[in-house]
């Protein structure tokens, strides 16, 4: 167990930025920032209010202050593209909490939450009141069917004939009744033909077509033949991805943020207009944007997006993670389990987070990227925590922590010492009851 001692604690102190929810709280952030286009904001659960709380405080300001015209979520994308066609003042939804309905696949909280729907109000407003308008996208590619439906939307609109092609092609799925892991398990294990060959198919063909597609309403149609372009290729992505998933964790996880990686970059040619680099912002889970190449998971062969876009941008990448010691979370106990107002366990003797915790100076921030006291009183490998969408406290030391360098992982860190649980906007009666003590039913 790593031991820390006052004088790296002091060195900590000696960098920290206080964060007591001030409108300059974020300053030294963005200097840091500088003039990179993509700055990548993690979370260390994803089911905590303030991480979701301070990314937005963030965000607003790179989008006021640095031109930031998008913001690419851990999500699928054409659920988020509802969102976008909102925000943009396009559409049929009423407001924000109809525009986050298209989030319906587990788990919902993470994105139909109080805080969400408060920066995409706010993001609306925003654009109202701008000629430079904002977006909001989707890196993820679990939306296999849904993307489905939307390619071939587009297709009635613009080529009938194309249409009826790539139904022919698509059908393949139809067995499987909108289950994609049921595909995956049929297909990886030769239980049924692979569709491989029929998504490539109609991936080509809608790219082989794209000049005349774009054609007539300048970047109206733009704007529709990329989205759906974006559609086909997660389907192509999503077929391999539950083909891959049952052969181990590395295999489909790096698929997953190589997906994600290439959307990333697939945006960003898209909003770079007349000579104008496009600036986008990242939320995402600190195990998809903090650099692999600084853990353990690193070290087993995952890669993820952080790493992928310090590779592919340089000094054009900002990655910034987020900590808490304890606290509530919004998590389920079982994939696909209901969302649960659950207790956050005091962080690890020895990990960041008890490190963090320790310096005794509550909610700041701590730039690690430039040489520096904190940097070094950091770079010892530690345990640190990830909660994702299933939180189990009992097993947190195996199911939850992983060894890492953190320095080499951000270029900087928010720690927020006592966090509080994201409100579903449709919390079930098991959230607001709380769970049992952890000693339940025995005492202990």
């Amino acid at each position: 167990m790593a031991i820390i001692t006052d004088t790296a604690l002091d060195a900590i102190r000696s960098q920290a930025v206080p964060i007591a929810g001030g409108a300059r709280d974020y300053d030294a952030l963005l200097d840091l920032v500088g003039n990179a286009r993509f700055v990548l904001l993690g979370e260390a659960t994803h089911g905590t209010h303030e991480f979701y709380a301070e990314r937005a405080r963030i965000t607003q300001r790179l989008i006021e202050e640095k031109g930031f015209t998008a913001v690419a979520v851990e999500a699928d994308w054409p659920d988020a593209y509802r969102v976008n066609r909102y925000v943009r003042g396009e559409g049929h939804d009423a407001d924000g909490r109809a525009a986050l309905s298209g989030f319906e696949r587990f788990p919902a909280w993470m994105w139909r939450n109080t805080a969400v729907l408060d920066f995409v109000e706010w993001l609306r407003a925003r654009n109202e009141a701008s000629q430079a308008k904002a977006g909001f996208y989707g890196l993820d590619l679990y939306s296999l069917f849904t993307s489905i439906h939307e390619v071939l939307g587009y297709l009635d609109k613009v080529d009938p004939e194309a249409a009826r092609e790539a139904r022919r092609r698509y059908a393949c799925f139809d067995h499987y009744d909108r289950d994609s892991q049921q595909y995956g398990y049929a297909a990886s294990f030769g239980m049924s033909d692979s569709c491989e060959q029929g998504v490539l198919a109609a991936l080509h063909d809608l790219q082989q077509r794209a000049f005349d597609y774009m054609q007539g309403d300048g970047i109206a149609a733009e704007d529709a033949y990329f989205c759906a372009q974006q559609n086909a290729r997660l389907v192509k992505n999503a077929e391999e991805y539950y083909r891959t998933m049952f052969r181990g964790r590395v295999s489909s996880w790096n698929l997953r943020d190589s997906h994600m990686a290439e959307t990333l970059d697939a945006l960003a040619r898209h909003l770079s207009r007349d000579g104008k680099p496009a600036r986008i912002v990242v939320w995402e889970h600190n195990s998809h944007i903090g650099d692999a190449r600084a853990t353990e998971i690193g070290r087993m062969g995952e890669w993820n997006v952080g790493e992928l876009a310090r590779k592919a941008y340089g000094a054009d990448t900002c990655l910034i993670g987020f900590s808490t010691y304890d606290g509530r979370v919004t998590a389920a106990s079982e994939w696909d389990g209901p969302a649960e107002h659950k207790h956050v366990r005091p962080g690890l003797p020895g990990s960041y987070e008890h490190t963090l915790h320790s310096t005794g100076l509550g909610n700041f921030y701590v730039p690690l990227r430039d040489p520096g006291p904190a940097r070094d009183a950091l770079m010892e490998g530690r345990l640190e925590r990830a909660i994702g969408v299933v939180y189990i406290p009992r097993t947190e030391r195996q199911s939850h922590y992983f060894m890492a360098q953190l320095p080499r992982q951000f270029d900087a860190v928010i720690h927020i010492d006592r966090t509080t649980a994201v409100e579903p906007l449709d919390p079930t009666s098991g959230w607001h009851s709380n769970e049992p003590p952890e000693t339940y039913p025995q005492g202990l």
